[in-house]
């Protein structure tokens, strides 16, 4: 089968190319999921497909590479995560993998050793890993840090643990209300738990990092994705200040990584894209907004229709209005952007998915996103039917697997976290990591979705495994379907003709190798656009 141009056939002069691989196993995720040898790349973009001999005859190249024995896939994406906030986290402190409480005012010790900061900043603990899962209070951070505020993030961004002076410095008292939020107060006192919406009392008063920390965290974060094999990311919530940085630093040739970009749904930000309308260039595409419908499972902020299981006061709660909800849809749906709204609880599914089929009814091929789609009711799953995309993150089920029906039962665990289903409904599915919440690895992504298993193989069976996914349905969702869900795939998310050149290539083949190595395989190479960025 002959992949190029049709004049090359009529001449037996070689084109001059820039990059030519051949002998590879090159899977192309084109509609008929083809594998060729070799693949021919001229100013950024893919001009051959084919066969070794005919790359061979056909072409010449300044670059070639010789690929026996490797593995060539569609640059991978992450279809949700938070580039500029992981970059952020590498400035502070990490409290991922943290086992108990004790571990993270340790490290909180030592980081302030080190840094001798005048506001501690840190993310990543997960009370859930630890033996005492109750919420840590801030008594020891008090006693350490009288006069230092100290502000430590979950690891899902939907709470935090701060100390009395970051309290004091946000006039929160025992006796603060928040709507679609929480301050913890147990005894008549806070506690320093704050949830969803009270932690915008925090924000107001922390720091702002210096345009050079904003610009670090961003090229720490590209470096680490490039390192996985990542290409584009769909970076999942943005105020505009970030989203105009990252134009500016990738015309500067400082950024290689494509960016689709949702822009918070503020009432500033509303205003400002809607009117601009889309805003697209080679690396960058602005066509989304992120809404935010409820918090984390892990907080209890998740909305549920019933009481949380483990908790049966507690329904968690939706963080706007949904009349709110309602006109912030509105706005969206006449102009030419996406909604892609944050729905983890299944009370707040059924309000965004009921509000989504509302507000697009008659307006076809809008491609709106449920990000998470983690607790759904079962005759909510149909409206994946209308064309709204889901867009999930195989890690999310590994991690909560151990906790997670302690929170919603028996029963409501049965329709929660079902890719498949998703799947079978919507007929296509963007997956992704959430990291800093999960790893920004994408292997673990695969691995998640295909064995439903911990790196310990845990558990023996796999994870409710009527939901895995297949590893061509996975390699989809890493790709093909991903640039889909962004309006991309006539330009990224397979290897074709007239597509970019961004791709990954690997020495072991993800596809056919045994699914308990794939999350320690990294990529020997990574191009975007043509260009060598690992």
């Amino acid at each position: 089968m002959v992949f190029f141009l049709s004049v090359l056939s009529c001449t037996s002069k070689k084109e001059i190319a820039d990059l030519l691989i051949t002998n590879a196993k090159i899977y192309t995720v084109n509609e008929a999921f083809e594998i060729v040898e070799a693949l021919v790349v001229k100013d950024g973009k893919i001009i051959f497909i084919g066969t070794t001999k005919e790359a061979n005859e056909h072409f010449e190249a300044k670059n070639i590479i010789e690929a026996n024995n490797q593995y060539v896939y569609p640059g991978f994406y992450d279809a949700h995560a938070h580039l500029y906030k992981y970059g952020l986290t590498l400035q502070t402190v990490n409290l991922r993998g943290t086992k108990s409480y004790e571990d993270v005012v340790a490290k909180v010790v030592a980081f302030q050793q080190r840094k001798k900061v005048a506001f501690i900043e840190g993310r990543g603990w997960d009370q859930n890993d630890w033996e005492n899962k109750e919420f840590p209070t801030r008594a020891k951070l008090d006693s350490l840090f009288p006069d230092i505020p100290v502000v430590l993030t979950r690891i899902d961004g939907h709470a935090m643990l701060v100390n009395g002076k970051a309290l004091a410095l946000a006039g929160i008292t025992e006796n603060t209300k928040v709507d679609g939020g929480q301050v913890e107060v147990i005894n008549g006192k806070t506690t320093g738990i704050l949830v969803d919406n009270a932690m915008e009392l925090i924000k107001a008063i922390t720091p702002e990092p210096s345009l050079k920390t904003k610009i670090q965290a961003l090229k720490e974060a590209q470096d680490t994705v490039f390192n996985y094999g990542i290409t584009t990311i769909n970076e999942a919530g943005l105020d505009r200040e970030i989203i105009e940085l990252i134009d500016s630093l990738q015309k500067a040739k400082v950024l290689d990584l494509n960016v689709y970009a949702m822009a918070m749904a503020t009432k500033e930000n509303l205003e400002y894209y809607t009117k601009k309308g889309i805003y697209k260039t080679p690396q960058l595409n602005v066509r989304s907004f992120k809404f935010m419908g409820d918090g984390a499972l892990g907080s209890r902020g998740a909305c549920l229709h019933l009481p949380y299981t483990d908790k049966p006061k507690q329904f968690g709660a939706l963080l706007s209005p949904i009349e709110e909800i309602k006109r912030i849809a509105t706005q969206i749906a006449n102009s030419d952007y996406q909604m892609n709204a944050h729905a983890i609880g299944d009370s707040t599914n059924t309000v965004l998915l009921k509000i989504y089929a509302e507000v697009l009814k008659n307006k076809p091929n809008r491609r709106w996103k449920i990000e998470h789609a983690q607790i759904m009711q079962e005759q909510d799953f149909d409206y994946f039917k209308l064309g709204i995309i889901p867009s999930v993150q195989p890690t999310h089920a590994t991690s909560d697997m151990y906790w997670a029906e302690d929170r919603v039962g028996a029963e409501r665990i049965k329709n929660s976290y079902a890719y498949k289903t998703i799947l079978n409904k919507a007929g296509l599915i963007a997956l992704g990591t959430d990291f800093p919440i999960e790893e920004v690895n994408p292997m673990l992504t695969f691995y998640a979705a295909v064995a439903r298993k911990d790196l310990k193989n845990y558990p023996e069976n796999g994870f409710q495994m009527e939901n895995a996914l297949t590893r061509e349905e996975t390699l989809k969702g890493m790709t093909i379907w991903a640039a889909y869900s962004n309006f991309e795939e006539k330009e990224k998310g397979s290897l074709e003709i007239g597509k970019w050149a961004d791709f990954t290539i690997f020495s072991e083949d993800i596809m056919t190798m045994p699914i308990e190595k794939v999350p320690y395989v990294k990529p020997t190479q990574v191009f975007v656009k043509g260009k060598e960025v690992k």
